[in-house]
């Protein structure tokens, strides 16, 4: 096959920078499902990655999503293929090897959905290590992170009301927006504080929501997000550096810092847990343990394991209250079928003269009906 190359130099450019037709190169080691992701919805016909996609370390879900949306992978095809290839010239492959017209640039392994199965077994197998790491990566975390995570020190005080209040954030993870179209009905119901992490806050005002707070690095967010948003939080390196609040001057647009070493959600998820909110849904979070790892960073974000433990039984997943939603309805469904066929019934009797009395008990139901649905929906 032959295509345009696109050879970015960071992960973070591939969404401006690929569109159908393109060939990849990159550079990274265990592709993880969030990068494979947004090269299918780029359009993308190939990925030549010069370290393997697969190490072995944990079963990571990038190169599964490559092979399921029919994307040539070829992997190891060493680092000389990143320098060799120009952006945006034409190079071509044939059976694992890149060509620039005849000149033969490198090679690589192709790899199949055979083959990437095969790789996913071998990998169960590196998790033991993975979580080992993390979990000594927990215990420093906490010696630096301490008073941030036992007593919310250092959490910025946003002006949004937050306390005693539902708080939903979401973040860019695997199929979030498909999440949260289906918690239409909650948002709708329950008026959430709505916090978008990094990009997840582009997704909330594309859906028709403006963003109550942003948390992230206002480089990857639109502008018009930015300026709508009530609130936005720049993360901040320890030594008080943040990126990206040099856009945030250049727009006017005022902003505070949270100098912390989590990631953007766990940020989010901390601002959420201080000021007291009253339950939080999360929307585009890993839910699993093969999601939590294939991150591209794991046994790095001890953050994420000590944030969920300080919030408890107020955190809950988007997915549990769509599928609460979906079991209230049927509750609706369920009553209203009664109470037409009740209705039929009675009309039927009071036509033949018997109905007044049956009547009064449709009434003492009907009100006995509503207080049930007023305790389902409390």
């Amino acid at each position: 096959m032959t295509g345009t190359a696109r050879v970015p130099r960071r992960t973070g450019e591939l969404p401006s920078r690929l569109g159908p037709g393109d060939i990849v190169l990159l550079d990274q080691v265990d592709l993880d499902r969030r990068t494979a992701d947004v090269l299918v919805a780029a359009g993308v016909i190939a990925v030549v990655n010069a370290a393997p996609s697969i190490s072995g370390r944990f079963p990571n879900l990038g190169p599964e999503v490559l092979s399921a949306a029919g994307v040539t992978l070829i992997d190891r095809a060493g680092r000389e293929a990143m320098r060799a290839v120009k952006d945006g010239s034409k190079v071509r492959l044939h059976e694992g090897t890149i060509y620039s017209g005849d000149r033969e640039i490198a090679s690589g392994v192709e790899q199949d959905a055979d083959s990437i199965a095969d790789q996913l077994i071998e990998a169960k197998t590196g998790m033991t290590s993975q979580l080992e790491a993390f979990s000594a990566n927990t215990i420093e975390f906490l010696r630096t992170e301490r008073m941030l995570i036992l007593d919310g020190v250092g959490v910025p005080a946003v002006t949004v009301p937050i306390e005693d209040r539902h708080v939903l954030v979401l973040v860019p993870g695997y199929g979030h927006a498909d999440d949260l179209k289906r918690l239409k009905r909650y948002i709708k119901h329950y008026r959430p504080v709505l916090i978008g992490v990094d990009a997840g806050a582009d997704t909330l005002l594309r859906a028709g929501y403006r963003p109550d707070v942003i948390v992230g690095d206002p480089n990857g967010i639109e502008k018009d997000t930015l300026k709508r948003a009530t609130e936005v939080v720049v993360p901040a390196h320890l030594d008080g550096h943040a990126p990206g609040i040099a856009r945030i001057q250049d727009l006017g647009i005022g902003a505070l810092t949270f100098p912390a070493s989590g990631n953007p959600e766990d940020l989010a998820l901390l601002i959420a847990d201080a000021h007291n909110a009253r339950l939080v849904v999360t929307v585009g979070f890993q839910a699993t343990l093969h999601e939590f790892l294939d991150r591209g960073r794991s046994g790095s974000n001890p953050s994420t394991f000590l944030t969920r433990l300080r919030l408890g039984s107020r955190l809950v997943d988007g997915a549990a209250v769509t599928a609460l939603q979906r079991n209230a309805g049927s509750n609706w469904a369920v009553v209203l079928l009664l109470v037409a066929a009740l209705l039929v019934l009675g009309v039927a009797l009071a036509v033949s003269g018997f109905g007044t009395s049956f009547l009064a008990v449709l009434a003492d139901f009907g009100r006995s009906a509503f207080g049930q649905l007023q305790e389902w929906f409390a």
